[in-house]
C-alpha cells in the first residue's frame, strides 16, 4: 500500500497531532538557535530543521511501553515521549530542571522513565544499545519493540554493522532508522559509499529494507507502524532509509558553505511542515484557521518553556556526584 493511500486510514486527530509536533519541534529548535546566537547556550546546537517528519513519524508509531534510542536530530521524538520544551531549554541552559539536571552535554538527554535512552556523540553507538534492549525483550518474552536512529554517515561505522548483524541473526524486535540527510558533516553521500541507496546495506544482513520519503510525516508513520508490527510479531528487525535534507549546517557553528545553494532551494519546496499542511488541507482535515490555532498554541508553549527554563536554578556543585551510578533502589527488579 502506498503512503498516499494509507494516509486515508490515519485518523484526523492523529494527523493533526503529528502536525502539531512538527510545528513544536521547528519552533523549539528555532528558539534554541536564537539563544545560541545570543551566547546563552552552553555547548553546541544541532537541529533537525527540514527533517522533523522522521522523528515525529516514527515516535508516533511506537507503543507506550516501547523504547526509543534516538540521535541528536530527533527532537520531535523527545517531545512526543513527554520531555517538555521547558525541560529541553533548561537542558541547553545547563539548569537543574533539564533531563540531566545540568550534567552532561546539552544534547545528550534521555529519560528511561519516559522510554528514551540518552545518546552520546559517537553516532551509531546507540544502535548496539538498542539491540541489547531488544535482546532483553526477547529473552523476557515481552511484547515490546525498540526503535533507533542514526544519520547516513553513522551507517559507515563498525557499531552500525555489529548492531544490524546481531539483530538480524537473533531476529530481535528492533527497527533501525537512517536519516539520509545527504551529508555526513561536510562529506556528501557519493563520497561516503559506492551504493546508490543506504537501504542496500540491509540486504547484507538478511533483513528487509525500505526507502521512505523522510519529509512526509504520514509516510514515515505508516512505514514505522508496519516495521513495528513485524518486530512485535517476532519477524525480526527492519531497516528504513528516510531520504531528507539537512537544511542547516552540521551544527549552528557550521555555515554549510559546502552545500550547493540550488540543492537547498530544491529541498525547501519539500519542507515537511509545508507537506503536512498540504496533506491536511487536501484531506479536508484542516483549514487556514485550524493551522493558525496550532501555530498560536505552539508560540505560547515555547514562551512558557523559555520562562520556565530561565527561572530554573543552576545545579549546586555537590549535585555533580548525584545520579552518576545506579542506586540500590534503581537496580531492584
Amino acid at each position: 500500500m502506498e503512503a498516499a493511500d494509507a494516509v486515508k486510514d490515519i485518523k484526523r486527530a492523529d494527523l493533526l497531532q503529528m502536525y502539531y509536533y512538527l510545528r513544536l519541534t521547528r519552533a523549539l529548535e528555532d528558539r534554541v538557535t536564537a539563544l545560541y546566537r545570543q551566547g546563552r547556550i552552553m555547548g553546541g546546537v544541532y537541529t533537525s530543521n527540514g527533517m522533523e517528519a522522521i522523528a515525529v513519524g516514527y515516535s508516533s508509531a511506537v507503543g507506550r511501553n516501547d523504547i526509543i534510542a534516538p540521535y541528536h536530530r530527533d527532537m520531535g521524538a523527545f517531545l512526543i515521549r513527554g520531555i517538555t520544551p521547558g525541560e529541553v531549554i533548561a537542558q541547553y541552559l545547563g539548569k537543574r530542571t533539564g533531563p540531566t539536571k545540568g550534567k552532561d552535554g546539552n544534547v545528550h538527554m534521555g529519560d528511561l522513565k519516559r522510554g528514551v535512552i540518552g545518546f552520546v556523540s559517537h553516532l551509531a553507538d546507540n544502535l548496539p544499545v538498542a539491540t541489547g534492549v531488544a535482546l532483553a525483550f526477547k529473552i523476557r518474552r515481552e511484547s515490546r519493540v525498540v526503535v533507533t536512529n542514526t544519520g547516513d554517515g553513522g551507517t559507515s561505522r563498525g557499531d552500525f554493522h555489529e548492531a544490524m548483524n546481531f539483530a538480524a541473526v537473533r531476529k530481535l524486535p528492533v527497527v533501525f532508522f537512517c536519516n539520509n540527510n545527504q551529508y555526513a558533516y561536510s562529506t556528501p553521500l557519493h563520497l561516503q559509499m559506492a551504493i546508490p541507496d543506504v537501504v542496500d546495506r540491509a540486504k547484507a544482513y538478511g533483513m528487509p529494507g525500505e526507502i521512505v520519503d523522510g519529509n512526509d510525516v504520514a509516510a514515515v508513520y505508516v512505514a514505522a507502524q508496519r516495521a513495528v508490527r513485524r518486530a512485535r510479531a517476532g519477524g525480526g528487525p527492519t531497516f528504513l532509509e528516510c531520504k531528507t535534507m539537512r537544511m542547516h549546517g552540521h551544527s549552528e557553528h557550521d555555515s554549510a558553505k559546502y552545500v550547493p545553494r540550488e540543492l537547498l532551494e530544491e529541498w525547501k519546496k519539500k519542507d515537511p511542515i509545508l507537506k503536512a499542511e498540504q496533506m491536511l488541507t487536501k484531506l479536508g482535515y484542516a483549514d487556514a484557521g485550524t493551522l493558525h490555532e496550532v501555530e498560536e498554541r505552539v508560540k505560547k508553549e515555547i514562551e512558557a518553556g523559555v520562562e520556565f527554563a530561565e527561572q530554573s536554578p543552576m545545579p549546586e556543585g555537590p549535585e555533580a556526584l548525584e545520579g552518576v551510578f545506579a542506586s540500590d533502589e534503581e537496580v531492584k527488579p
